[in-house]
């Protein structure tokens, strides 16, 4: 499911959260999950498998706000979800093991490891949680972050020109709970 209207947040809170955590590059990314925790899914609840979170491209020359999924698709033992904080991510590709690689954002770190609480097993170590383009019947999530379908190719854009235009090789993504 994916919500009728954008995330609307005003930019200053946005910054705000990016200077607390120490961010000081130009471009950076903030996801905020359970943004639309009160209008979509159950009332008070982050839920899974639908579009229910935000994330925002920040830089000085841009703003912008996508729907977003920060979870896995479904609850299952050993699934892995992104404990939030800040990391760094640089471009890549999304489904390399499948052959089927399209333009997305990985994690910036030697082995691409990230700290993830897992379904049932607690906090560990997860590989591979990209940010990428999810499906229309399905956030296709095993605990990336996902963009809609209809708004991954806006996304996908606009952070790599602005990474090239600050010359960013890496770019934070600071995760919040709403």
């Amino acid at each position: 499911m994916i919500p009728q209207s954008r995330p609307q947040q005003k930019r200053e809170f946005s910054e705000k959260y990016l200077r607390k955590a120490g961010v000081t590059d130009q471009l950076a990314l903030l996801g905020v999950r359970g943004y639309f925790k009160d209008t979509m899914g159950e009332i008070g609840k982050n839920d899974r498998g639908i579009y229910d979170d935000a994330i925002f491209v920040i830089s000085p020359s841009a703003y912008v706000s996508f729907n977003a999924n920060t979870d896995p698709s479904y609850y299952r033992d050993g699934v892995a979800v992104l404990l939030p904080g800040l990391y760094r991510y640089r471009k890549g590709k999304h489904g390399i093991s499948k052959g089927s690689g399209y333009p997305a954002l990985r994690p910036a770190t030697k082995d691409e490891a990230l700290p993830v609480m897992r379904d049932g097993k607690g906090i560990s170590t997860g590989y591979h949680i990209n940010i990428h383009r999810g499906s229309n019947n399905s956030t296709s999530s095993l605990g990336c972050q996902t963009i809609p379908p209809s708004q991954w190719m806006a996304f996908q854009t606009l952070v790599y020109e602005q990474m090239d235009r600050y010359s960013q090789t890496t770019i934070p993504y600071l995760l919040i709970e709403a």
